[in-house]
């Protein structure tokens, strides 16, 4: 028996099984699904197609862009900013090789194809987080030790042994889950949707290209011999075949004649399919299909409220994702003092926070109508509008406005006024 005999085996398979013709278990090992269209759909073969592409970029560009700061609170409840903290300069920058933007974007597109994203959080010496670096999620296993702390063991291609990281060392970014450790993967769950999409377009490519249905049949009036009609169907199809081909003057000879065959009405719905499949693959990533191309159902109307939908909706859960990873493992909790033999504890009074403020932008008309409540109701300053519109502070821009034309409800039900109640 071979080295391949004894591995098939030892693994309950026979020859039957191999990269060619592998069984379900092993599409699932290598990352692939195969569906019922006979399209095997994997991470990368998914965003071959265009809607899962769209979708994907614009939750990770979204996610990537958004600008995160660091956050002190104070005694008196309020919270500073700090840009200058470790942490920040850290989220800025996680790794020699990497921007804070590109880390985001690359671990969110992980964690939508394959349902987990990774990074390691490299620490000096006094247990400071000093690097993070992105793992690939293929390579990490996760599991639970008996003191029900998770282990991430990372199997990296060329090293005969993984190795194991303390769940405080891992940024774990991870999508919707049933057992609260894993994420799922959307391509795997999606994978006949996504497997359908491909499908259709793979056959809209055949058909154009290799006119994968006859356009019709050629008869002639003499019996032809097999390579003679062999002869006259290669001259057909590379004189007439393909695109390249289309609308050119055919000459038949021997008296032969041409019969064109209609397209069925079931394929005059192709296009049909493949718009319906662009809609149930936004369903998927939750994304509004305005924002990744199709516009069938749009108007001027709902557009601006579908958008504002996407940012509380698509890209708010992903934030608060990244928020309370970063803060749990980048924020360790302050010793305070000693209880006996235990440490006592108290929150980090630092936290990493996303700003979305630019994404619930409204148009200017609205924009400007909501400053002027603001600025007459007395909620917003001079200058706390010209911080939302990115603009410099003026001198004696802090000041509140009080409106003058109410009172207290107490003084309203004495039958008082402001001038009486002062």
């Amino acid at each position: 028996m071979g080295v391949l005999d004894r591995m098939l085996g030892a693994l309950g398979l026979s020859r039957r099984s191999s990269l060619a013709t592998p069984e379900p278990w092993m599409w699932e090992a290598m990352g692939a699904v195969r569906t019922g269209t006979g399209v095997d759909v994997s991470p990368h073969s998914a965003m071959r197609l265009s809607a899962v592409w769209a979708c994907v970029r614009l939750i990770s560009e979204t996610v990537a862009t958004l600008p995160v700061h660091v956050y002190e609170r104070q005694s008196d409840g309020l919270s500073k900013r700090d840009d200058g903290s470790p942490v920040a300069l850290l989220l800025a920058q996680p790794s020699p090789m990497l921007t804070g933007v590109r880390m985001r974007e690359l671990m969110t597109a992980h964690v939508l194809l394959h349902g987990n994203a990774y990074a390691a959080i490299i620490r000096n010496g006094v247990g400071q987080a000093v690097e993070m670096v992105p793992v690939q999620p293929q390579f990490v296993r996760v599991s639970i030790t008996e003191t029900r702390r998770l282990v991430y063991d990372l199997v990296l291609p060329g090293n005969n042994l993984p190795i194991r990281l303390d769940q405080a060392d891992v940024v774990h970014i991870c999508g919707l889950s049933l057992d609260g450790i894993r994420g799922l993967s959307v391509v795997r769950y999606a994978a006949q949707s996504i497997g359908l999409g491909i499908a259709a377009e793979t056959y809209g490519a055949n058909f154009f290209g290799n006119a994968s249905q006859p356009a019709g049949f050629i008869s002639v009036q003499e019996k032809l011999t097999k390579e003679q009609a062999e002869l006259l169907r290669s001259q057909w199809q590379s004189i007439y075949g393909g695109l390249g081909g289309a609308h050119k003057t055919a000459v038949l000879p021997g008296g032969g004649t041409f019969t064109k065959i209609s397209i069925p009405n079931n394929e005059a719905q192709f296009l049909e399919s493949r718009k319906f499949q662009i809609t149930d693959i936004a369903r998927w990533f939750r994304v509004p299909p305005h924002m990744i191309g199709d516009l069938e159902r749009a108007t001027f109307s709902n557009i601006e409220h579908q958008s504002l939908e996407f940012v509380q909706h698509s890209i708010r859960p992903w934030l608060v994702r990244w928020e309370n990873e970063l803060n749990r493992k980048l924020f360790p909790p302050v010793a305070i003092g000693l209880r006996g033999n235990d440490v006592d504890t108290a929150p980090s009074p630092y936290y990493a926070e996303f700003n979305v403020e630019g994404l619930l932008r409204a148009d200017q008309k609205s924009r400007s109508e909501y400053y002027v409540k603001a600025r007459q109701w007395g909620w917003m300053s001079v200058n706390d509008i010209r911080r939302l519109e990115n603009m410099p502070p003026v001198e004696g821009g802090d000041t509140y406005l009080t409106p003058l034309n109410m009172v207290p409800t107490a003084t309203a039900d004495d039958g008082g006024d402001l001038e009486k109640s002062e």
